[in-house]
């Protein structure tokens, strides 16, 4: 049996018809392979309300226009490291309309970002890179036999003081590795010790 959400207007209609027509529901239901109960309560609606169509709405009025969510979506994407708070802070200063934090990362969600961790990467010199390519260079050739000799040793290093990774950026699915999603920050920028 089908539910009363896969109902259209059309078929509203002849349900609607055919109780006009002196037709008990009871016959009506089973004729149309529908349960009875949506039948009756479709019947009832029509008495009260003189129409068959089904009404839209019922759920809570939106906040926000789609000019607002495009807004909340731009501001997100020109500062990724901004918190929702603020971004529901910068709306209200721009249009003088109070929104919450859950109803901004919501449009955000919308809008296709999402909150995430930022890529840690430390920051290079342009000495770094041309050692680390030289190095490259040099041992692009090199056989399992020759690697073979070399010994790998890991080491751990712990900061004294603490490097938080609470901070969020809002980016799309998929883009991590952009340049305006990775964050590059001296892991160790104060005393540390090497294990």
């Amino acid at each position: 049996m089908s539910s009363q959400h896969h109902i259209d207007d059309f078929m509203r209609g002849r349900l609607i018809g055919k109780i006009e027509e002196g037709r008990e529901i009871t016959d009506v239901a089973s004729e149309f392979d529908i349960a009875h109960s949506v039948v009756s309560r479709l019947w009832k609606s029509f008495k009260t309300t003189g129409m068959c169509s089904k009404r839209h709405g019922g759920g809570r009025v939106r906040s926000t226009t789609l000019a607002e969510d495009r807004y909340i979506v731009l501001s997100a994407k020109r500062n990724r490291r901004t918190t929702a708070q603020q971004v529901a802070n910068q709306f209200l200063a721009a249009s003088g309309k109070q929104i919450s934090r859950k109803t901004v990362a919501r449009r955000l969600r919308g809008g296709g970002l999402y909150a995430r961790r930022p890529v840690v990467c430390v920051p290079l010199t342009r000495q770094h890179r041309t050692a680390r390519l030289q190095w490259c260079r040099e041992h692009h050739n090199w056989t399992e036999q020759d690697w073979a000799c070399v010994l790998f040793s890991d080491e751990r290093r712990f900061s004294l003081s603490s490097d938080c990774r609470r901070q969020q950026i809002w980016r799309d699915s998929g883009t991590a590795y952009r340049s305006e999603n990775i964050q590059e920050k001296d892991r160790y920028p104060t005393c540390s010790i090497m294990v």
